[in-house]
């Protein structure tokens, strides 16, 4: 396909519909990129825009739950302060910015989705430099940053639902301090995690995911380094969260994936580098205690007034809703500042960036070597492990995201008292203080959620992800003989549970001798979906978790967390930690071995079943999913879905704010250096229409794990 309006760019696709675009120089490329991102993706920009906008009242449904996800977006303010990052960027990657918008934009002006247009009224079609920040901020924050921020939150519930210190310290090691107990219990909260309908037990006896990997040229049957990266991310949607691509110029090379509405290559490789992303649990968001008396807040103790910030949410169908918003050095009040107390503001690092992670994402295409691409992503404002490989031979890997200086008595997880300046951030942490490495004389690195922080200057964590999947990585690679691309594959779709693996040394020996317990007794610890084992042992698992969490908060609030929120599901070691111990106070008067058994007996009381059948996703469409049957097309399902939390093969399903989510690969990357192609499968297909054939293209291959190939 030739663009009449640039007819230096031209459009081309792959069997599984991955847009080629080639063009004279980079402009064209930008522009080619925007676009196909409208072209193909234009459904999910706008839906993004009007979220991130606080429109949705106004353009998708004018209900009081749209209103209140109005008010969310509006109260961080994604789309503010987007001109003073605008002014950062030089002449040429302002023209490169300004190409991909005219693509989109140019997209646009030919063809409308008629989704849009037809089921919910869409009238205005643009896409703006702007708009690149709010979707780099939204991203970093919605995907990243707001998980710690909801941890942060649960432990002040917990505190104040009465659950002792001493308990909390051990469920939160190393991270709480001294904190003031009855200080925490006064704090006002904006609303609960856990509902006020689900009721604490009284206390009367106070005793409570995405992976990426490389190795050298040493370790690979190529010769070569290769480098591999399944991010993990919801995936029970339609279309999928990345959106792939080729970019071809004279001696230019990219290909990879993007984010629909941002104009870089996040994962993906050029000619000679190759990169790939996990999560950090970098700790880049911190909540302030404020005391406010008569609207205004302690400072030094001065009473300081707020900055107001007033916005309109207009909407639809009823009257336009005017909102304020209270905010200070310490970012942005998250209740009304009309009562007097404790009350709480929060910030993250990013909030007001933009421009840094989007300089360095523009110029990633054309790095040569490993150590330059480490140099570039390590001044992202968002927090990500990167791993990166290159043809000459170099691996390496850097983190980064912007680290708060913060005061010693705090580590981050607890609130902050704002009444003293000293408590104040003090600017971030240098890139080179961050974890990185390159050319480890093990010729392997690893990353899957853990804490890294052994490999840097500075402590980006308070809390992780536990480190059974990383050890399971590691275990596969320290294997005999050569790796390569297809020995890559098989660990992409592992399911072997090292949790499970530790657990069982204590489950087995208290087995009855009947059929359940001799289908344990037999598993292999894999949770493929047809797996009787991998569904008995976490009816067990879970059964533990209440025999000693909810005998101590309550039944009804674990239960609530362990189906409703993603604490488990992310935070699973802290909680591992303790039912792994010979002894804890959250066992109360019990042993381990008692406990045990308690859990052994009611979990294998549980419903037999296979794992798929108690694991499993519906891919809905995110405009109208589930509003039509399912013969329609617009969503796929059921799906069973392997794997869980401890396998290298997440798979994941949970609620979260009363909506099915997912955790598992949403894309699959194998970059092998002596090769001119990445190997890749997507949870999902290209196109974000029901009538487009590559709306699902990608999908049975994802399934399968098989892999295609992208290249020039």
């Amino acid at each position: 396909m030739q663009i009449k309006e640039r007819k230096s760019v031209s459009i081309t696709r792959t069997k599984s519909g991955v847009p080629k675009v080639q063009g004279d120089n980079e402009l064209d490329l930008f522009y080619g990129m925007g676009y196909c991102h409208a072209m193909d993706r234009g459904i999910q920009m706008m839906l993004m825009k009007t979220l991130g906008k606080g429109q949705a009242c106004l353009h998708l449904q004018d209900t009081e739950e749209m209103l209140v996800i109005d008010k969310f977006f509006l109260q961080y303010n994604f789309q503010g302060n987007t001109q003073s990052e605008i002014d950062k960027f030089s002449d040429t990657e302002l023209a490169k910015l300004n190409a991909y918008c005219e693509g989109v934009n140019q997209r646009f002006k030919e063809k409308r989705p008629w989704e849009l247009t037809v089921l919910v009224g869409f009238k205005s079609f643009s896409w703006s430099i702007s708009d690149i920040i709010m979707m780099s901020r939204m991203a970093g924050f919605l995907t990243l940053a707001q998980s710690q921020g909801e941890v942060e939150h649960l432990f002040i519930e917990l505190a104040q639902g009465g659950v002792p210190k001493e308990l909390l310290q051990e469920l939160f090691p190393n991270v709480l301090g001294d904190y003031d107990e009855d200080l925490i219990k006064r704090i006002k909260l904006p609303h609960q995690i856990i509902p006020k309908e689900v009721k604490w037990n009284n206390l009367l006896n106070p005793l409570m995911a995405s992976n990426n990997w490389v190795v050298n040229g040493e370790k690979s049957a190529s010769g070569k380094p290769i480098l591999a990266n399944d991010p993990h991310l919801e995936i029970n949607r339609l279309p999928a969260v990345w959106y792939e691509i080729i970019l071809e110029a004279d001696n230019y090379y990219a290909a990879g994936a993007t984010m629909p509405g941002i104009s870089s290559i996040l994962i993906g490789r050029n000619k000679e580098v190759s990169w790939g992303a996990t999560y950090t649990f970098m700790d880049a968001i911190d909540c302030w205690m404020e005391d406010l008396k008569d609207g205004q807040y302690l400072k030094d103790e001065v009473r300081h007034d707020f900055n107001i910030r007033k916005e309109t949410i207009k909407r639809k169908k009823e009257s336009d809703v005017e909102i304020s918003f209270y905010e200070n050095e310490h970012g942005v009040l998250l209740t009304s500042p009309d009562e007097d107390g404790i009350h709480l503001t929060v910030k993250w690092s990013s909030i007001n960036g933009g421009a840094l992670s989007i300089q360095q994402g523009l110029s990633l295409n054309s790095v040569s070597t490993v150590e330059a691409g480490m140099e570039k992503l390590g001044k992202l404002e968002l927090s990500f492990n990167w791993v990166l490989a290159d043809v000459h031979g170099n691996i390496g890997y850097q983190m980064s995201g912007l680290l708060p200086k913060r005061h010693s008595d705090y580590s981050g997880f607890t609130p902050i008292p704002g009444w003293k300046s000293e408590y104040d951030w003090q600017g971030f942490h240098e890139p080179m203080d961050l974890p990185r490495s390159i050319n480890p004389d093990t010729g392997v690195i690893v990353t899957a959620n853990e804490d890294l922080s052994h490999m840097g200057k500075v402590n980006p964590h308070t809390i992780t992800m536990g480190t059974y999947r990383s050890d399971r990585i590691k275990s596969l690679l320290r294997q005999e003989g050569k790796v390569s691309a297809a020995d890559m594959k098989k660990m992409h779709m592992d399911l072997f549970s090292v949790q499970a693996e530790l657990f069982m040394q204590l489950i087995k020996p208290l087995l009855p001798d009947n059929e359940k317990g001799n289908t344990l007794q037999n598993w292999d610890l894999c949770y493929d979906s047809n797996s009787k084992g991998a569904a008995l042992f976490e009816s067990i698992y879970s059964c533990l978790l209440h025999e000693v969490f909810g005998n101590v908060i309550g039944n009804e609030v674990l239960n609530f967390i362990e189906t409703e929120t993603g604490y488990i599901t992310d935070f699973y070691a802290n909680f591992d930690r303790i039912l792994l111990s010979e002894n804890s106070i959250w066992f109360k008067d019990r042993t381990q071995q008692e406990i045990f058994r308690t859990a052994i007996e009611q979990g294998l009381r549980a419903n037999e079943s296979t794992w798929g059948e108690r694991n499993f996703i519906t891919m809905e469409n995110i405009l109208v999913g589930g509003k039509f049957p399912k013969f329609i097309g617009f969503d796929k399902g059921p799906i069973p879905l392997p794997g869980n939390r401890a396998t290298i093969h997440q798979g994941q399903v949970y609620k979260s704010n009363g909506r099915t989510t997912s955790f598992a690969p949403s894309y699959r990357m194998i970059a092998d250096m002596n090769e001119d192609f990445i190997e890749t499968a997507l949870a999902g297909g290209v196109s974000d229409r029901r009538l487009s054939k590559f709306y699902k293209s990608d999908l049975d291959i994802w399934i399968y794990g098989n892999y295609k190939k992208l290249k020039s």
